[in-house]
């Protein structure tokens, strides 16, 4: 059963945990960040972070650094580390100023690899690359400006700390080189590359029917990239044909995703639900969802569509509503979904690994939950679904 927190009545746009699952920073659709503290079977906040005078888009933790990272509307970013209060001897977050150059919101943040450089994206066409100025002691940036034609929604670094893929409101997802000479050793040639000098497009993946894209992620060695797009499908990009594997879904889109394994990746967005796919270069296919509450079990290999969410009276009411517009005092218990988020996931992140896999995600959403997720079984699943193994 997944472990379910409800840490507020209003959306949760981001969170992050520690490195050692002890804490986790969040914000509640505010200007703020509250870092909540492990106590036994429930999060207790400890301290709130105020410095963005917009709402807070993104947040990501450093987990060998223990920094944290926030990006906001105000087009501002805060590199945040903890430092003793020589007043009171006490532990606090100062934050240390990001200079981004944009002009319009950051929208996503996300730590390299390393921690010596965390890349965030804009409304301002661009992606700033960030790295430490000791001489001035704040954060610069170096832009990553073309061939990018709208807002970036979303980052991921690659594991050589030098690649970063993005996706973007222009419909593409693509492969940058994001190298700093100040800062990277000469990266070793991949299958996206050899000469990467800064700015350098290793890749441009257009949206299969021209949605947005709404997440990028690389796999866990860096050779495949996953990216989830608003017409309600999710795309598997080997570069070296390349080749491109397509799964369209019958249900609403996805937003976030995250791999669990270099076969297995985990989607979740609209559809209130996490939902796994599995594959290899030969082809890739639904698994299952993780949340068995929709149904008695899993969807079956080869289902493209996740099970089903809604129950029949909760459709009636909808409907009513919409056709004829009647509503009864039954509407509010009836619309209950039968999925343990009760609203858009948000967000999904990596929380436990076991033997190089991910065995747990977390996932937050617009109904304030938190949700812990075990992907064992359905990672079980995925290794049975024939020729799909890697």
């Amino acid at each position: 059963m997944p472990q379910v927190f409800n840490l507020s009545q209003t959306p949760v746009t981001a969170h992050a945990f520690s490195a050692d699952n002890a804490q986790l920073a969040t914000s509640f659709n505010s200007n703020d960040v509250q870092i909540f503290a492990r106590q036994g079977a429930a999060w207790v906040p400890t301290e709130i972070l105020s410095e963005h005078d917009k709402l807070i888009t993104s947040i990501d933790w450093a987990p060998n650094s223990n920094r944290i990272v926030t990006s906001s509307q105000d087009r501002n970013a805060y590199v945040w580390q903890q430092t003793q209060d020589p007043s009171t001897g006490k532990l606090i977050w100062k934050p240390t100023l990001v200079l981004l150059r944009i002009n319009r919101a950051a929208t996503h943040v996300r730590w390299s690899p390393k921690e010596d450089k965390f890349a965030v994206a804009s409304g301002a066409r661009a992606i700033a690359i960030c790295s430490f100025d000791p001489e001035n002691n704040w954060w610069v940036s170096k832009l990553l400006k073309k061939p990018l034609r709208s807002t970036v929604l979303s980052v991921d670094w690659h594991p050589n700390n030098v690649l970063l893929a993005s996706g973007s409101a222009d419909m593409k997802a693509r492969v940058f080189s994001a190298y700093i000479k100040e800062v990277d050793d000469k990266p070793a040639p991949t299958v996206w590359g050899s000469k990467l000098p800064f700015n350098t497009v290793c890749g441009e993946y257009a949206s299969p029917s021209g949605g947005w894209v709404h997440a990028v992620s690389f796999s866990p060695s860096g050779d495949v990239l996953a990216f989830a797009s608003h017409d309600s499908s999710i795309s598997i990009v080997y570069p070296g044909g390349p080749t491109i594997c397509t799964i369209r879904i019958s249900s609403l889109p996805f937003v976030t995703l995250t791999w669990t394994a270099e076969d297995t990746v985990v989607a979740a967005g609209h559809d209130c639900q996490p939902v796994v796919f599995s594959g290899s270069e030969g082809g890739w296919q639904g698994v299952g969802s993780l949340d068995d509450s929709t149904s008695g079990k899993p969807a079956g290999p080869g289902s493209n569509s996740p099970v089903g969410r809604l129950n029949s009276a909760a459709f009636s009411t909808f409907r009513d509503a919409d056709s004829r517009g009647h509503t009864s005092a039954k509407a509010s218990s009836d619309a209950k979904l039968l999925t343990v988020h009760q609203n858009t996931i948000t967000s999904i992140r990596p929380f436990e690994t076991k033997g190089g896999r991910v065995t747990k995600v977390s996932t937050s959403g617009v109904d304030g939950n938190l949700v812990i997720w075990d992907t064992d079984s359905v990672n079980a699943l995925a290794g049975r679904v024939g020729g799909l193994r890697v």
